[in-house]
């Protein structure tokens, strides 16, 4: 796959890509550039290259950019396996195995952000620095009109999308798309809470970056960041080491493509 950046146009082909067996099935991953290892997870219905394209050109100039795509997404085929944030969690850690990468920083993004949630709870020892870009772990997080919409999603809405293009392009078979549609949607329609508790024992550092208007509800994410440590007062105290960033004037899916913006929190919290 050849990948492009916007911020300056270079074009970019990972140095390693391949399958990493799973149980009964396989998942597809990249390899960019050289340095500490990120882990990069899109989101729902997305691929690599849509979802961190701009990013990747930028970021593998000093890292080892991981960029996995999860069950069904992809060049990763559609499985039966039962779709869960536990099992993609795993897959990740499987990947990491296979790479021989001890420990990363992890980069979710939307349902990849949840999946970096439950990576960073049940893989606390992998985990280096996590970033949650437009995401949270219960379905509380977001506003109500958003989780109607996940309740109210049929097949049909992705018809000729963006995404559906994207499919086609890579997918092993481009047949899977409508059962693969169904099995995430079915997924997206039931409640997920991974346990405020779990979160507030998070030792990593994080950092949340989110769009003023992308659909999470932002009380719940300021608490999200309270249990993370921060939410303080910095000049009466130690500066918490997890930040949050609100990103004004953008929506969930404008946020990801403001690369210029998302490097530059990237590196200042990783650095």
């Amino acid at each position: 796959m050849l990948i492009t950046s916007q911020l300056y146009g270079q074009q970019i082909k990972p140095s390693n890509s391949g399958y990493v067996p799973v149980g009964n099935t396989k998942v597809y991953y990249e390899v960019y550039g050289e340095g500490r290892p990120i882990v990069l997870l899109h989101g729902a219905f997305m691929t690599i290259d849509m979802n961190w394209g701009q990013l990747i050109p930028e970021l593998s100039k000093t890292r080892k950019v991981i960029a996995i795509e999860l069950q069904g997404h992809g060049h990763t085929p559609f499985s039966e396996r039962k779709l869960s944030h536990v099992t993609l969690a795993k897959d990740v850690e499987k990947v990491m195995d296979y790479l021989k990468v001890e420990s990363a920083d992890v980069a979710g993004y939307s349902f990849g952000g949840t999946v970096a949630y439950q990576f960073a709870i049940q893989s606390p020892k992998r985990l280096k620095n996590l970033v949650i870009i437009s995401s949270t772990y219960k379905s509380s997080g977001w506003l109500p009109q958003v989780n109607g919409a996940f309740k109210n999603m049929k097949p049909d809405l992705f018809d000729k999308s963006p995404m559906h293009a994207a499919y086609d392009a890579v997918a092993p078979d481009k047949t899977k798309w409508t059962p693969f549609l169904e099995q995430m949607m079915a997924s997206a329609a039931e409640p997920v809470d991974l346990g405020d508790s779990n979160i507030s024992k998070i030792t990593a550092p994080v950092l949340i970056i989110a769009g003023d208007n992308d659909g999470l509800d932002k009380i719940e994410l300021m608490k999200t960041y309270k249990l993370l440590g921060g939410g303080v007062s910095a000049d009466l105290g130690p500066m918490p080491k997890s930040q949050l960033a609100i990103v004004p004037g953008q929506g969930h899916v404008s946020l990801i493509m403001q690369t210029a913006t998302i490097l530059s929190y990237l590196n200042n919290f990783l650095k």
